[in-house]
């Protein structure tokens, strides 16, 4: 019990001193924004304030982005469209719906209302050219010191991999969709 008093009292207080750091979530396996997600649930249970951009997956339906966009504590945008983005023919609304979430994004990081801002998708954003890599360096540069920054997809660009004090990446041994099996509600989205 004496446990529970501590982590309601710190909850209330909202002091947890910390230096933010930058953190990737990244490669072929499954996991990343599941990574990410993770240390957004350790964050709230410790009173952190928690602002999500969700790079090009508009508004289709995410278990986890629906459910933690009804919890206090969390602020969650998403943008893109709701068809998939090719990379091979990007639309010039998927360039401004990727523009869009990296101005929220520098917002939420200097408005000192957030603890931790969360760019999922952004490295694939960055891969398929939506976003220019020297914005999301310049982001990473400016980004206030006690603020972490976690940054999710595949393929993180070298720069990014540099730059960054985290990085874990998810390798894929084997998935159900390369046996055919569609991603599945509640599981994989």
């Amino acid at each position: 019990m004496i446990w529970l008093e501590d982590l309601n009292n710190n909850l209330l207080s909202n002091t947890v001193p910390h230096k933010g750091l930058v953190q990737i979530f990244t490669g072929d396996g499954k996991g990343k924004t599941t990574a990410a997600v993770g240390t957004i649930i350790r964050a709230l249970g410790h009173g952190l304030r928690v602002y999500i951009a969700v790079f090009m997956k508009g508004d289709r339906i995410s278990g986890e982005w629906s459910y933690l966009s009804t919890l206090p504590g969390i602020t969650l945008e998403r943008f893109g469209l709701k068809t998939f983005c090719n990379p091979s023919d990007v639309k010039p609304e998927e360039k401004k719906q990727a523009g869009l979430a990296l101005t929220a994004a520098r917002d939420a990081l200097h408005s000192n209302k957030y603890d931790i801002v969360v760019l999922d998708e952004i490295n694939v954003a960055v891969g398929w050219k939506l976003i220019e890599l020297p914005e999301v360096i310049s982001l990473i540069e400016e980004r206030p010191a006690g603020v972490e920054l976690i940054l999710t997809g595949r393929r993180a660009d070298p720069e990014l991999v540099k730059r960054a004090d985290l990085v874990t990446e998810m390798l894929k041994i084997k998935h159900p969709f390369d046996a055919g099996i569609e991603a599945r509600e509640g599981i994989e989205y």
